[in-house]
């Protein structure tokens, strides 16, 4: 069963992915916000990160990058203390160094949508070595769904959702620049 098959209609699930999952975004702070949200779905269920993204999104200053690459240890103590939030140290670690690689991205390409245009496309497996090697804590789920979810991959929905047809009119960047074929 598929995302679009069961999501329609859900409380948390519906939402996310009529109006989020797979659109294409450009926003850095939107960025920043799904690849923390992804890396806390790493072992629990995106059910479980939907109901808890309001307390992320307070727990991380409206996912200002600048806000929390400066996190220091009282942050990283709050954060392990707030029950609304995963409270996992690796992947609240990764979010405060991803903070700070998205501001040195900055530097280098201009801002992280920049950034991940300046690599695209690729495919998958292109694309997890390059997040490994430039983010902590971002393995192959974790850097598929991310790409998923911001429109960077296609395959977020299935070709018969209506959701399809309103993110293909946004020309997605999967759309706009094709995978090169794969041998």
């Amino acid at each position: 069963m598929s995302y679009c098959d069961f999501a329609p209609g859900h409380p948390w699930h519906g939402p996310y992915h009529e109006f989020e999952y797979g659109f294409p975004t450009r926003d850095e702070s939107v960025l920043f916000e799904r690849l923390i949200l992804e890396i806390n779905q790493a072992g629990l269920s995106w059910l479980t990160v939907l109901k808890k993204r309001e307390a992320f999104r307070a727990a991380f200053d409206g996912f200002d990058v600048e806000k929390v690459a400066a996190y220091g240890d009282a942050d990283r103590a709050r954060l392990l203390a707030d029950a609304g939030i995963i409270r996992n140290r690796l992947k609240v670690d990764a979010a405060v160094a991803n903070a700070g690689t998205v501001l040195a991205l900055r530097d280098s390409h201009g801002d992280f949508a920049e950034w991940i245009d300046a690599h695209h496309p690729l495919p998958k497996d292109e694309w997890v070595k390059l997040f490994k090697n430039t983010f902590r804590f971002t393995g192959g789920e974790i850097v598929g769904e991310f790409l998923l979810s911001t429109g960077y991959l296609p395959g977020a929905h299935d070709e018969t959702c209506p959701v399809a047809a309103v993110i293909r009119k946004l020309n997605p960047p999967w759309l706009a620049v094709p995978l090169p074929a794969t041998a």
